[in-house]
């Protein structure tokens, strides 16, 4: 019809797309066509989602509490209580890191024993050690085996060896007189605290053989109920031997009537 509005262009039309067009100030542009670039405007720019706005104020139910960033989050730990100990921690059985020797020479005033005692040893080392170089060499000798001469080196070694471990082993030797009872220590590979209560105690003995006298000393020999109990102190004076025999022998029998 001659009355219809002329149709505005479309996919099928020859002159799809429309260009851009432009119009003098202030003038509109004709329907159907692109505003030029630039003519509304700086173009918009997209929004930044890195970042999410914070919620305004009231949006959030009373008592919520936001979780806290990924940098700011505490991780994941166990409830106290299960976390493994540290270690070393099971080897101490007693605060500030004490072990089952204690107490040991920092809490207890030890008494040394004579350094005398390491020539007895010595002596009688001695005489093992020549008895039994004096077989393995008399086999050696006579047979020429190869055997002997292997046990002769044993032997020496071994001396020698055992010579070391004396010195030390003396040395490592202590007691200590406690209110209560008696605390003895010896041992140089493994270390042995023997703790005697005077009430346990039955009798105290003092014994020396010819080679503690020749050197001027004497053993204490404690002995309780228990005989795997009973605890030794060699290498005393027999003046020091005597006054610790008679003090255990006095402090046995008063806690024994405070029994």
């Amino acid at each position: 019809m001659s009355g219809d509005p002329p149709a505005s262009p479309g996919p099928t039309s020859p002159s799809w797309p429309p260009t851009p067009a432009t119009a003098p100030p202030g003038v509109d542009p004709p329907p159907g066509a692109f505003p030029a670039p630039g003519t509304l405007g700086p173009e918009p720019t997209a929004p930044d989602v890195s970042t999410p706005a914070p919620l305004p104020p009231g949006a959030l139910p009373p008592g919520h509490r936001p979780a806290p960033a990924a940098d700011q989050r505490a991780p994941d730990l166990p409830p106290p209580g299960l976390l493994p100990p540290e270690p070393g921690a099971l080897l101490t059985a007693a605060p500030g890191g004490r072990g089952p020797l204690e107490p040991w020479p920092d809490t207890v005033n030890w008494q040394p024993i004579s350094t005398d005692l390491i020539w007895v040893e010595l002596i009688r080392l001695a005489i093992v050690v020549a008895i039994g170089l004096a077989v393995t060499g008399a086999g050696w000798a006579f047979s020429g085996h190869w055997l002997f001469g292997l046990a002769v080196a044993v032997v020496l070694v071994l001396g020698a060896w055992r010579a070391v471990a004396i010195v030390r082993a003396v040395r490592a030797w202590g007691y200590a007189e406690r209110e209560n009872d008696l605390l003895v220590r010896h041992g140089l590979l493994v270390r042995r605290l023997s703790i005697v209560p005077y009430s346990r105690m039955q009798f105290v003995d003092v014994s020396a053989g010819p080679l503690e006298r020749a050197f001027d000393l004497a053993t204490v020999q404690l002995h309780t109920a228990a005989a795997a109990s009973d605890a030794r102190v060699p290498g005393l004076r027999p003046a020091e031997a005597s006054r610790l025999r008679d003090r255990l022998t006095a402090l046995g029998e008063d806690r024994a009537e405070g029994l």
